[in-house]
């Protein structure tokens, strides 16, 4: 701790330094690189000769007497510029002593080839852009605890170009989303992120208060339900994505505030919303990594490559129903057998149960830990339970199950997809029941609404985090969330 004292004064005094010199350390008059090129269009348009004007930040310094030889890195990348102090004016010599590992710096000059091989800019003049009071993270090591990673970011990013670039990623990944919706003539909405009743889904919520009108709100779970109530008004292909909050655990696969994708469509039912997630799924494949089939490639912080696993993701992906499921991983018997028979084979098959679990509870732990955590490759489960999912149609044929997807990928739930439930008498009594005795949780606008009409629909969610995991093949959910 002395020592980063010690390098803060240091530093502190360069700031006043260039004050004398007349020189904002801190970017005063930066905006005349504001339309400067990036590192990777000047690489990629590269031209012997070529007048170029770069900034970024100093993340490398090499000192060779009267030339140096520097490292700007940009979002995009990293751009080496040769500095020949003699070239610079006698000012412009002196703010270039003051530079240091971190700082920010904008120059101008021409390109031309080292006798490496590197593309470089032949810098003529340069400015000063910003101090960094504080060292970036060891040169050769960069930031390798996990923890600190996490929780200064910004180092993270400035360290870890990979780490970078698996972010920006996400957010290229959410733009073609849109874009591939609104080419379906999707309408993108915004509804409520605080809520009276929150609804749509089966989720501890994260409670907050309203001064002005005096009345608790809760940070929503799901979208779910005004969403809805915009197909009673006459909205037929609509979309939102947008966060929501879940005052749950935090693991591998869960966050308590993520980004969730909801679409709804007029007309349609579950099938054909398979079909719209398997299509933009595999698009986003070929799109963003050139490939239907994913490599994942886990490493310890060595670099050590301690796991490798590829998901396919050819169409047509494979469909199976939930009862199917369950009778491959716990026998054809499985649903034959009495309450008490199914506990007690579930626990033989090494699935930990809770003393509390009703009888369909019981059956859906298998499928979560036999079925739904060993499935690779794409698998749409159909035909769920109606305890399960009590906002989707009933079955025709055998109303004790829902018309319903789930797409279970690389081991997790990435999206599920209904033949929604119009009907506002079932709707009402499928609610009560979830409630139990907390009828105050029913959202009687909602279902007000329902009786109002509501067209047949199709509707579907994404777990863009997950979704993001899958396509990168990050290992944890935190690898491709900004903040946490």
């Amino acid at each position: 701790m002395e020592e980063l004292s010690e390098l803060l004064e240091i530093r502190r005094g360069k700031v006043e330094k260039l004050r004398e010199l007349g020189v904002d350390a801190f970017g005063g008059g930066a905006s005349s690189f504001a339309d400067k090129a990036r590192s990777q269009q000047i690489l990629n348009a590269y031209e012997e000769g070529k007048i170029v004007r770069f900034a970024g930040r100093v993340i490398s310094h090499r000192d060779m007497g009267k030339s140096h030889f520097l490292h700007l890195q940009d979002e995009l990348g990293k751009l080496q510029i040769y500095v020949p102090i003699k070239g610079l004016t006698e000012k412009d010599q002196e703010v270039f002593k003051l530079i240091d590992l971190g700082d920010f710096i904008g120059v101008e000059g021409h390109l031309f080839t080292t006798k490496t091989g590197e593309k470089t800019v032949h810098v003529s003049s340069l400015s000063f852009l910003g101090k960094a009071l504080k060292p970036l993270p060891g040169k050769w090591h960069g930031l390798s605890d996990t923890e600190q990673r996490y929780r200064q970011r910004y180092l993270d990013l400035i360290s870890n170009p990979e780490v970078k670039q698996q972010l920006r990623l996400r957010s290229l990944i959410t733009r073609e989303i849109r874009r591939f919706l609104e080419d379906k003539d999707f309408l993108e909405v915004e509804t409520p992120m605080m809520q009276a009743i929150p609804g749509g889904a089966a989720a501890q919520p994260f409670l907050t208060h309203h001064k002005a009108l005096g009345i608790p709100l809760y940070l929503r779970i799901a979208p779910e339900l005004y969403l809805k109530r915009l197909l009673v008004g006459g909205f037929e292909k609509i979309f939102e994505l947008n966060r929501n909050f879940r005052n749950e655990g935090i693991s591998r696969k869960h966050n308590p505030e993520f980004t969730m994708l909801e679409a709804y469509w007029a007309y349609a039912d579950f099938e054909a919303m398979s079909l719209l997630v398997e299509e933009l799924i595999t698009h986003l494949a070929l799109k963003f990594q050139g490939t239907e089939r994913l490599h994942h490639v886990q490493k310890d912080a060595e670099g050590n490559v301690i796991s490798e696993k590829v998901i396919d993701l050819s169409r047509p992906w494979k469909r199976r129903r939930y009862e199917d499921c369950i009778k491959d991983v716990a026998g054809e018997d499985w649903f034959a057998l009495t309450a008490e028979q199914r506990r007690e084979r579930a626990e033989k098959l090494g699935v930990e149960l809770g003393a509390d679990l009703e009888d369909f509870e019981v059956s859906n732990q298998v499928f979560e830990k036999l079925v739904e955590a060993k499935a690779m490759n794409p698998l749409f489960v159909t035909h769920l339970p109606k305890e399960l999912v009590p906002l989707a149609r009933q079955n025709r044929e055998n109303p004790d199950l829902v018309d319903v997807y789930e797409l279970i990928i690389n081991g997790q739930e990435i999206s599920p997809g209904y033949s929604e439930l119009n009907d506002p008498l079932v709707q009402r009594q499928r609610l009560e029941n979830q409630a139990g005795e907390e009828t105050q949780k029913l959202d009687e606008d909602f279902l007000t609404a329902l009786e109002h009409g509501m067209p047949p629909a199709g509707g579907i969610g994404i777990g863009i985090d997950r979704l993001v995991m899958m396509l990168t093949g990050a290992e944890s959910i935190r690898d491709v969330i900004l903040f946490l």
